[in-house]
């Protein structure tokens, strides 16, 4: 509450010193405050006339939620109100775990289709299988339900039971499987050995990312000798974002100092620096970072750092441009949160992302095929309504598409040359003498 009350005094204040020349000492303010509670009587003239004579009763409750929404959605695309189930479901997802099934899923011709269960999870172990096509929950019928609708179904108290009718390829008739719900942990970060490098993979940074990335980090060492190792790949493609301090973690795992980001709100005394402590935990091994068109917030804070520093190489696409910072403001018992954007952040040296993105030190556009351009061409937080505006000219889409196949990623290709020497580059490896000041 006391941050909300500090913006409202502000903005009375920039109201008042915008008059001051023209009106008596103190009129100015009144005068604002006037206009402002008429607006308000306006609008609770107009809710009156809503609810006595709109043609079907409508609900007040609904009302009201819109009307705070129609005005957080005025201000930019990420102010928002959440109700309470959206305020938990926020929670869940930042937590990184929940009481579910353990499997991946995405809709297919009305039905929820399995992408992958995960493992040592409820679903794995019960023998759900990628590809099974989930028919029906507890009897109800899945066709009609909106994929969310459906995840909301299977999720639920740990140590309770669902049953599942599932289609799978090759069966005459449905399975049908009962499944035990359990904690499950949502894994943010995925590691493989690509014999000489290590390829780390962030899908989102919830509050298991960190600790996902240094586990990533030894298995790999342990995995690879030293004297193999040629560095690492850390893929940010296609990853929206998340927590700050999950990003400013990640960023500190491959520094040794140095700024990470600043956040700069209305009120230059409420800036925020953030800086890196010692210890590389890659032991300042080469590393290259994958972005795209997907790739926003959170993520452009890891690649900025990375890129101001010359800790790394940058390849892909521009980034999405997303650079504002939402604070998360609990409204009370069942009344949800506001989500409000309270800063924009930059980078070590001092760039804006906002409107604009991180630029890639080495461009390297994928192979589309045609069924699917029209899906993974990013318009970028520039194209947004409302759209915080950049300082500086701003930058419009890019490429947002990865091939399931590694055989045709254009984008890990040219890393794993780069590491391994099959290709050169001048930006690669970057050149430290060039990095920020410290």
């Amino acid at each position: 509450m006391r941050k909300t009350s500090l913006v409202l005094l502000g903005a009375a204040a920039g109201i008042a010193l915008t008059l001051v020349a023209t009106h008596p000492p103190g009129s100015s303010a009144r005068a604002a405050s006037a206009d402002t509670y008429r607006q308000l009587n306006l609008f609770g003239d107009i809710f009156e006339r809503v609810r006595a004579h709109y043609v079907e009763k409508p609900d007040d409750g609904k009302l009201v939620e819109s009307a705070i929404n129609g005005m957080l959605s005025g201000l930019d695309p990420h102010s928002s109100y959440m109700d309470a189930k959206s305020f938990r479901d926020m929670q869940v997802q930042t937590r990184g775990e929940f009481g579910g099934l353990g499997i991946e899923v995405t809709m297919e011709d009305g039905l929820v289709k399995v992408v992958a269960p995960i493992d040592d999870t409820p679903a794995a172990k019960a023998g759900i299988r990628a590809g099974d096509i989930i028919t029906s929950l507890d009897d109800e019928q899945v066709q009609g339900l909106t994929l969310n609708q459906a995840v909301d179904k299977m999720r639920g108290p740990v140590n309770t039971k669902i049953r599942l009718k599932v289609m799978r390829k090759g069966q005459d008739k449905p399975l049908e499987i009962t499944i035990v719900r359990d904690i499950i942990h949502v894994r943010s970060v995925r590691s493989e050995s690509m014999e000489d490098v290590g390829y780390i993979r962030i899908t989102q940074f919830n509050e298991q990312t960190n600790d996902g990335l240094k586990k990533a980090i030894n298995d790999l060492q342990s995995q690879i000798s030293s004297e193999r190792l040629k560095g690492y790949v850390l893929d940010l493609r296609n990853n929206p974002g998340g927590l700050l301090d999950q990003a400013i973690a990640v960023s500190d795992a491959f520094l040794e100092h140095g700024e990470i980001v600043s956040t700069r709100g209305r009120d230059p005394e409420e800036t925020q620096r953030f800086n890196a402590h010692p210890g590389d935990l890659t032991k300042n091994k080469p590393v290259i970072v994958l972005i795209n068109g997907g790739s926003a917030s959170a993520s452009e804070i890891v690649a900025g750092a990375l890129q101001d520093h010359k800790r790394a190489t940058l390849v892909g696409t521009r980034s999405f441009g997303k650079g504002s910072v939402q604070t998360i403001i609990p409204l009370g018992q069942g009344n949800g949160a506001l989500r409000l954007t309270t800063a924009r952040y930059f980078t070590p040296s001092g760039r804006s992302i906002q409107a604009k993105g991180i630029t890639p030190d080495i461009e390297v556009l994928q192979e589309v095929p045609d069924e699917v351009k029209a899906r993974t061409e990013t318009k970028g937080e520039s194209s947004l309504r409302n759209h915080l505006k950049s300082e500086g000219e701003e930058q419009g889409g890019s490429q947002s598409y990865v091939p399931t196949d590694n055989k045709d990623d254009k984008a890990l290709h040219a890393a794993l040359d780069l590491l391994r020497g099959v290709q050169a580059n001048s930006a690669f490896p970057p050149n430290p003498k060039a990095a920020v000041p410290n």
